[in-house]
């Protein structure tokens, strides 16, 4: 049984696809696992490795969800929204005790601006010319500072840290184990009934635990595809549908209300796409909302059961 993300994305047959985008290339599982091995041996020539925290700030896509996979092969990722301001990166840098930063190739805004003033080592990101979704390279600025573990993380080790919403105080650190996200993709997977015959369209942001370990996490460790969009957009969501044709999207109940208000004009596309279920989380699903999904078509197929809410 999988216990860490290596081992999670191990399992799958070599030649089935993992990770798409719009307009790109497919990646299968052994590119994906080409992928680690190459981001292991970047990270490690930059004098990072095993227990050593590394800030992600990407945008949406494929890129961010193959670096979440497989710099956590590595390192510990610390995946944090690109939207933050300057202040807000400052303290969330220093409070996860980050040493290094993957950024963008070109990214010179606040996130890099926190970053030098924090003396952390800066690794950029740049994906590959005409290649798959999720294939990117890391070069480093600068020359490594220390030699690093270089052995694999295992189980028990830390794979992810991520902060608390903050609303009722300080935000807090949630560190999750390898363990922990191999056994959280199980559950959601067992829980959905994935197969390799199906395909995730993710819109969710992926420095939430929602979109990491539910959309992305839960479909490869099934040996399932995962398309990732650059986020949510309901002008382009029925076209991402159809370009992706999924058997599920997950999304919050706010994403589900703005499909349903643009369904309408779009009953060709739903009545083409081979959905098998809806999953919503992070917030409760009102119950008409639910009955909407369905009396559009999206769900009918599988009734009550094609609409899925999960925490």
């Amino acid at each position: 049984m999988p216990q860490t993300i290596a081992e999670l994305v191990a399992a799958p047959d070599a030649t089935a696809p993992a990770i798409g985008a719009p307009d790109r290339l497919w990646l299968d599982f052994a590119g994906l696992r080409a992928q680690g091995a190459t981001t292991a041996a970047a990270l490690h020539r930059a004098g990072i490795g095993r227990g050593d925290r590394v800030a992600i700030v990407l945008p949406n896509g494929p890129e961010m969800a193959a670096a979440f996979l497989t710099v956590a092969q590595a390192a510990v990722t610390c995946p944090l929204n690109p939207a933050y301001r300057r202040e807000e990166f400052d303290f969330y840098l220093g409070d996860i005790g980050a040493c290094a930063i993957i950024l963008a190739e070109g990214e010179a805004g606040a996130a890099h601006a926190a970053a030098v003033a924090a003396g952390l080592a800066i690794l950029r990101l740049s994906a590959a010319p005409g290649g798959a979704a999720g294939q990117f390279s890391l070069r480093a600025e600068g020359a490594a500072r220390r030699t690093p573990d270089v052995t694999l993380p295992g189980p028990g080790d830390v794979a992810l840290i991520l902060h608390t919403s903050g609303t009722t105080s300080r935000p807090k650190i949630v560190p999750l184990l390898h363990s922990n996200i191999a056994a959280s993709a199980r559950h959601i997977a067992a829980s959905l009934a994935l197969s390799p015959m199906d395909r995730c369209l993710n819109m969710m942001p992926l420095f939430h635990i929602h979109g990491l370990i539910a959309a992305v996490t839960a479909s490869l460790g099934a040996g399932a595809s995962v398309w990732c969009a650059p986020g949510f957009d309901a002008l382009r969501f029925f076209g991402w549908l159809e370009a992706a044709r999924p058997s599920w999207y997950t999304a919050v109940p706010t994403m589900h209300q703005t499909i349903l208000a643009r369904a309408g004009r779009n009953a060709d596309v739903i009545a083409r796409v081979p959905l098998r279920l809806i999953r919503s989380s992070s917030a409760s699903l009102p119950a008409q909302v639910m009955r909407d999904l369905q009396r559009i078509g999206l769900a009918e197929k599988l009734g009550l059961a094609g609409v899925q809410s999960g925490g």
